[in-house]
């Protein structure tokens, strides 16, 4: 296969715009307090040595992206032990939720601008015997310069918008010259991998797999955090929602008026998905009439609402109650990881725009871990009846652990179909 144009367009273009978009880049990584020998990474010089022997390269966007294969990694570094393990991604937030829960044998740098000199010098350093890319990651040149160098290469979780798709079949050529680069490509559902037989994706290679992202790792909770909120609650009822975009606040706020007429005591931990909103949100819940606190101000749960307005803290809060309501779901925005809270021992209350993560929450319904709601009035009833209700909840609470106890050997399965495709165990299995 030829070389297209649009990917020699693309490579010189990229050339053209490096000193631009090198300076640019690096400035952010700067304003969001990243080191400067880290955020030189993005034109593709290293800030670690590369360790010997095996190494394994994970390349995803952000922060659900990269977070989203550490449990893989987990599993593949436990049937590779000899195996090192890097991951790369493009923001300041990532790489710090990543630096604090990196698993054994694993490096984070951040990923080299879509250019050659970055490129080239990331490969040279870092020489990785095999790539996997994250989701929709699909830069061009990084793609076939890797690929030239002889590295085994998969695509997981793969996921295209219907309007990506689109774009696709109208370049098949670029579409075949880019995704045949890859050994494997896993989709996240069925519906995907009939898709990527329409956009010239070499259809021997595409198979359905699970979506990581409803497998991640635990998420980390303070010990000594999770002891001062209940001693600042004082055996009072909690309720929390998490991950809350723009108008879900709103309703959800309107529901804990309700619910405190019946539970006076009642306590909500409200965590908006972006903290730097903290300021609007207490705005709103004041404007409703409800006191707060605020986890910035140094506040521990004690008011009619607690805001936690900090990054990397949700597993704590999630410690606090087996109720949670997860955002992101009541308007049209697709909906965040049940998994997680699965895994922290809570049923899950959601709206019903889930699409990112529809087969998982079919499952979790159908087991009882979860369930849909239509909106305010309707969360309202279903938190009031979980909280009066003991068996209901203690029944839902035992099927979300369940089912995250349950995803366990499909995420082995994914691992060795992995290292079995891209070449990574050399001598018998158990070597």
């Amino acid at each position: 296969m030829g070389t297209p144009f649009l990917y020699k367009a693309w490579v010189a273009a990229s050339t053209a715009i490096l000193p631009i978009a090198g300076r640019q880049s690096m400035a952010k990584l700067r304003r969001a307090g990243v080191e400067p020998s880290r955020a030189r990474e993005k034109l593709g010089h290293a800030s670690q040595p590369r360790p010997d022997g095996t190494l394994i390269w994970f390349h995803a966007a952000s922060v659900g992206e990269s977070l989203s294969v550490l449990a893989l990694i987990d599993r593949m570094g436990r049937a590779l032990p000899q195996a090192h393990f890097l991951i790369t991604s493009g923001t300041a937030t990532s790489a710090r939720l990543v630096g604090s829960r990196l698993p054994p044998r694993t490096q984070h740098q951040f990923a080299p601008l879509d250019a050659p000199g970055p490129l080239k010098r990331f490969l040279i350093h870092w020489r990785p015997d095999a790539a996997l890319f994250v989701e929709s990651e699909l830069w061009p040149q990084m793609l076939h310069r890797t690929h030239a160098r002889g590295t085994a290469m998969a695509l997981i979780n793969a996921r295209l918008s219907q309007r990506s798709i689109a774009r696709w079949q109208k370049q098949p050529a670029l579409a075949g010259f880019l995704f045949g680069v890859f050994d494997l490509i896993l989709t996240q559902n069925d519906a995907m991998a009939r898709a990527m037989a329409t956009i010239n994706a070499p259809t021997d290679r595409v198979a359905p797999g699970i979506n990581l992202k409803s497998m991640a790792g635990p998420l980390p909770q303070d010990d000594e955090t999770v002891a001062q909120a209940r001693t600042a609650l004082g055996g009072r009822p909690v309720w929390i929602a998490s991950s809350t975009h723009p108008g879900e606040e709103k309703s959800v706020l309107e529901a804990h008026r309700q619910l405190l007429e019946r539970f006076p005591n009642l306590c909500l931990i409200l965590v908006p998905r972006h903290p730097e909103r903290g300021d609007e949100v207490a705005g709103l819940i004041a404007s409703i009439g409800l006191t707060h606190g605020r986890r910035t101000r140094g506040d521990m749960p004690q008011e009619q609402v607690f805001l936690a307005d900090t990054l990397g803290e949700l597993g704590t809060w999630y410690a606090l109650s087996e109720i949670v309501f997860l955002g992101g779901s009541l308007h049209p925005i697709g909906g965040h990881n049940p998994y997680e809270v699965a895994q922290a021992g809570a049923m899950v209350l959601s709206g019903t725009h889930v699409t990112n993560f529809a087969e998982t929450y079919a499952e979790m319904e159908t087991a009882g871990a979860a369930r849909l709601i239509a909106g305010t009035q309707d969360l309202a009833d279903r938190v009031a009846d979980l909280l009066t209700d003991d068996v209901a909840r203690t029944n839902g609470v035992a099927a979300a652990k369940d089912y995250a106890a349950a995803q366990t050997d499909k995420l082995d399965s994914i691992a060795e179909r992995l290292i079995t495709a891209l070449g990574l165990r050399k001598g018998p299995p158990d070597a």
